[in-house]
């Protein structure tokens, strides 16, 4: 892939829009493009910053319900043919069914903007995926480096307002490659690296306000599997491009082995 190819189908890439074909083939180019992959930094950077700075409201579902509602009904009424006209009434009659025209328009668009305006899940999906690309320039990977789970788990002591579980599964094909503080939902968060074979899988962490469990939960985003669950007071989000048996794998020990820790 060219420069100005990967230069094109960055937004694209950004908003998910892309195939997994297409979107693998980016990954590749920015991986060995240091040019493009700062390029496609201060795309993410920017959009971030709107995503943060920037002002949305999500319609209440009360409100869609009207608005529906409201569009059905200008809808019949626009059909209904009018009785009993009189030529002086035409003119305003015309007037009418303008206004009326130009209501519905405006619901339509008014409704379709809401609707379009991504839920908390995504936005914070979105946010994983750009936290994970970044990872993967050069020296972002780890702030500690080291596959010493002991090393890396007091590395965070003062840095968070709360202890991350750090395992290693280094037997199981998946050595932890160290821990970094990141940024999600406008809260620092642990950020804890794994590999397998070529493929680097990332895991977040942090506290989950609900304090409620849910089963693991996988989506695809931008060409990369992502499994989001609760444990035990905690959020996590697990990232990565391995497939998806390995990576329910890799999220079957590490609950095991967090669980195991966790015995008196």
């Amino acid at each position: 892939m060219e420069c100005t190819e990967s230069q094109s189908k960055m937004s694209a890439f950004a908003d998910g829009e892309l195939d997994a074909s297409a979107a693998r083939q980016l990954t590749q180019h920015l991986a060995h493009c240091p040019d493009c992959a700062r390029a496609y930094e201060q795309l993410l950077a920017l959009r971030a910053a709107v995503s943060q700075h920037g002002v949305r409201h999500a319609a209440p579902a009360a409100l869609q319900q009207r608005l529906r509602q409201a569009l059905q009904e200008e809808g019949k009424t626009a059909k209904e043919k009018p009785r009993g006209w009189k030529w002086a009434q035409l003119p305003w009659t015309w007037i009418n069914l303008g206004v009326a025209g130009v209501s519905t328009t405006a619901f339509a668009v008014t409704l379709a903007l809401y609707l379009s305006v991504p839920s908390d899940a995504e936005r914070l999906d979105q946010e994983i995926v750009a936290s994970h690309f970044r990872s993967l320039m050069p020296d972002h990977l780890a702030d500690v480096a080291s596959s010493d789970q002991h090393t890396v788990k007091p590395w965070f002591s003062g840095k968070l307002d709360f202890s991350p579980p750090v395992v290693d599964l280094a037997q199981a094909g998946f050595p932890l490659v160290g821990g970094r503080l990141d940024y999600i939902r406008q809260r620092p968060v642990a950020a804890l690296a794994y590999r397998r074979h070529q493929h680097v899988l990332n895991l977040y962490v942090w506290p989950d306000q609900a304090q409620r469990d849910a089963p693991p939960r996988l989506t695809v985003r931008q060409g990369y599997h992502l499994i989001r669950w609760s444990r035990s007071g905690m959020e996590y989000r697990l990232i990565s491009d391995l497939n998806v048996p390995e990576l329910m794998d890799f999220e079957r020990r590490l609950a095991a082995q967090i669980d195991k820790e966790a015995l008196p």
